[in-house]
């Protein structure tokens, strides 16, 4: 690769931003089809019931309905969601059906789907639509769950979807002669990945042709086409699913759901283009959530601080049934609890379990989130307990860069091994506590100062990214010497286009205005993976290098045909190709040649970092004010400090608004509580104005030809444990020891208050 291109490591501003800027974005909601209908989904109003009849007479009355789908128009056998991640036989049962049948199993299931002129119509037919549901007991708690008094899967006998089993070395063992342990339990909500845009769908079904087209497609187009044509008895090659601009994913937006089949299947049954826009209640009840786990840990050290094994086991709540990715988090949250710590005794029990709740699965940082708080906050009370400094503590048991490559724990059933690529973890941390002044603001850790409380903390963590198998690209030559490249990877608002025409520009030694990157749509390649996992960079820029290697070979050959010369007397330079004598000839001349690349991938990257906070706490109100936050993480090699930065910053704020301010609540009916942004809070550009972040490149991968590491989830996964370790530090002479979140100004206010009662009893 031509060094004097230098595009992979600048700073150039995200390309696609300006038609963004400029409202020419297209968004699925932008598009629209002559004669199209509009559909509205009827949701099940009770948590947990027998359906007992659906009337539709009335709502098909009304003007402008054009027909209403129950389960009773739906092929048999029944369309289910299939588990992309991990799927396993014993799990069939729980896959859920596109339109509840018999029963629902939480508010917002899809019951019916209406058809009218317009959105307007379609609501008030869904509304009309008479339902006789036999209420059921709703299971709500993880208590309940456990409980198996009430079974949101009778037939299973069991609230308990599987379990899942991290281990590595004799935890058990260690833990009956360990000089010190400590055992505790810890909570983190549920919340989700809220994306600025809802999800949407126009669907298209030519009967001449037997063909399906449906727009609105995101990070996964090629499985999501596979599981429709499957559901929807087609050929895949008649079916293509089209991507749109994105408004954010985020793990949630793009993944299979019931719509994702009725609205193409409401196509082909009427004959008409069908269009569905998710309105923001329907988005908070109905689109997977997420988190929503505790645990009961305990920990084995030396008195030195060196930590010898952990134990215990995980409840993770996935709602009603088990979604496309819904067992990933479950998984992460055992297999990941050491982090990037060297803990040699592991035995660790994750439980996924049903609750009458809407279906979860992967938000940013799925399972990582909740272990880092786990893990992190058990360090603190360690470290209290031992009279040990938490800095030195967690530089003791950071895993060396000698060490690399590092396997952690096993984990069955699905087994899987997995083991770090490389990393510096020590210096990550150093960066950080430099950048934070660690030394001077450990001077007022604990102090009251001005009427409010200040603590600081430290936490580390690893992000993995660049699942497989593989992921592909296409080149092809244009006229005008420009190039066109087709990529399996979706964009998501993650600047997709810009860093991929940094890096295909750089392999083929042109300028960055003449290459264009086409992605995700099951039109352009004949096989491709999407954007999950923060695998976009690692699998798609590589299978784009190897593209890039064979396009240049084709050139080569070519104009030495041309030239009558060897191979070795051409070269090529942006739009020339050259041979003996300074003869040359345009990049355009050549138009038409196009080669392909794949690249293959099972091992993962891990990207890592560490973070600190100074906060202030109110003891008053309870409010929390981020003095200062400062976050590191090294990625590898880094294709575009700039919206690397956006996707650290941003990742972080989320962490901090799930932290703070996110939580979707229920009551004991199984009724959800937070329906609109009144309830769901979310947080905003002035929330949180004192963040730093800094970036390394210290440690490339050694297993794709970048040397990159996934980094899009990274920002969010230290901040949970790291603000409650903050929240505590500052609160600890009132007695506070935070074991649950979030931490909003009431849960802060009634923790100082519950310590002061406390101490009064006393």
């Amino acid at each position: 690769m031509r060094t004097t291109n230098r595009l992979i490591g600048s700073a150039i501003k995200r390309t696609e931003d300006l038609r963004f800027v400029r409202g020419r974005g297209q968004y699925i909601d932008d598009v629209r089809r002559e004669g199209q209908l509009y559909a509205c989904i009827l949701r099940s109003p009770v948590a947990h019931g027998r359906i007992l009849a659906i009337d539709t007479a009335r709502a098909l009355s009304l003007p402008g309905v054009h027909s209403i789908i129950t389960a009773a128009d739906l092929p048999r056998p029944f369309p289910t969601v299939n588990i992309r991640l991990q799927p396993m036989p014993s799990l069939v049962p729980f896959h859920q059906p596109v339109l509840a049948y018999e029963k629902v199993r939480y508010v917002g299931e899809p019951i019916a789907v209406v058809l009218a002129s317009s959105p307007g119509r379609a609501e008030d037919a869904a509304a009309a639509i008479g339902l006789d549901i036999e209420a059921l007991t709703p299971v709500t708690t993880r208590a309940e769950s456990c409980a198996d008094q009430a079974l949101v899967h009778e037939g299973h006998g069991s609230n308990l979807a599987v379990k899942y089993t991290a281990f590595f070395g004799d935890a058990d063992a260690v833990f009956r002669t360990a000089p010190y342990t400590r055992r505790e339990k810890f909570r983190v909500h549920r919340h989700a990945a809220v994306p600025m845009e809802p999800r949407g769908l126009l669907a298209e079904w030519d009967a001449k042709a037997g063909r399906l087209t449906v727009n609105g497609a995101a990070k996964v187009a090629f499985f999501n086409r596979r599981m429709l044509a499957e559901k929807m008895g087609l050929p895949e090659s008649a079916v293509d699913l089209i991507e749109n601009d994105v408004g954010g994913g985020f793990g949630a937006r793009g993944e299979f759901y019931p719509e994702d089949f009725l609205i193409p299947f409401a196509a082909r049954h009427t004959g008409r283009p069908v269009k569905w826009t998710e309105d923001r209640r329907e988005n908070l009840m109905a689109t997977q959530h997420a988190r929503d786990a505790d645990c009961e840990i305990e920990i084995a050290c030396a008195r030195d601080g060196t930590i010898l094994a952990l134990r215990g086991n995980a409840w993770c709540d996935v709602g009603a049934y088990i979604r496309t990715n819904g067992l990933v988090a479950p998984r992460n949250v055992v297999q990941f609890m050491s982090g990037p710590y060297r803990i040699p005794n592991i035995h660790l029990e994750s439980h996924v379990q049903f609750t009458n709740k809407t279906p979860s699965g992967t938000y940013r940082g799925p399972g990582r989130y909740e272990t880092d708080f786990f893990r992190e906050r058990m360090f603190d009370l360690v470290c209290a307990d031992l009279k040990l400094d938490r800095v030195e503590f967690r530089r003791r048991n950071l895993v060396t860069k000698s060490e690399m490559p590092y396997h952690i724990a096993h984990i069955t059933p699905f087994e899987a091994d997995t083991e770090y690529d490389s990393g510096n973890y020590a210096s990550a941390l150093q960066r950080c506590l430099t950048e934070f002044d660690w030394k001077k603001k450990s001077e007022i850790d604990g102090r009251f100062i001005g009427g409010r409380h200040h603590g600081i903390a430290v936490g580390c963590f690893i992000e993995g990214g660049a699942a497989g198998p593989k992921e592909n690209a296409r080149m092809t030559i244009e006229p005008d010497g420009s190039i066109t490249i087709h990529v399996g990877s979706s964009a998501i608002g993650q600047g997709l286009e810009t860093v991929f025409a940094q890096i295909a520009a750089d392999a083929l030694e042109v300028t960055f205005d003449r290459v264009r990157i086409l992605h995700g749509s099951t039109t352009l390649l004949n096989e491709g993976y999407g954007s999950y996992h923060s695998r976009a960079v690692v699998m798609g820029g590589s299978a784009m290098l190897l593209a890039a290697e064979k396009l240049r070979e084709q050139i080569r050959d070519a104009a030495a045909a041309r030239f009558g010369c060897s191979v070795a007397e051409i070269t090529l330079d942006d739009d020339k190709v050259t041979g003996p004598g300074g003869k040359s000839v345009k990049l355009g001349d050549f138009a038409g040649l196009s080669a392909e690349g794949s690249f293959a991938n099972h091992h993962h990257t891990y990207s890592y970092g560490a973070h600190a906070a100074h906060v202030a706490v109110d003891p008053n109100t309870g409010h929390i004010e981020i003095l200062d936050y400062v976050a590191t993480e090294d990625v590898g090699r880094i294709m575009n400090p700039a919206t690397l930065r956006g996707q650290v910053l941003g990742a972080l704020v989320q962490g901090l608004g799930g932290t703070f301010l996110e939580r979707f609540a229920y009551d004991a009916n199984g009724q959800p509580l937070s329906t609109t942004f009144a309830d769901y809070l979310m947080p905003t550009a002035p929330d949180f104005p004192n963040i730093r972040v800094f970036l390394m490149e210290e440690e490339p991968s050694p297993i794709n030809p970048l040397g990159a590491k996934g980094a899009g989830e990274g920002g969010i996964i230290p901040v949970g444990g790291v603000i409650s370790n903050a929240v505590s530090s500052a609160l600890k002479p009132l007695g506070v020891s935070v074991h649950d979140l979030p931490l909003s100004p009431s849960n802060v206010w009634q923790l100082i208050h519950a310590a002061a009662h406390a101490h009064a009893a006393e």
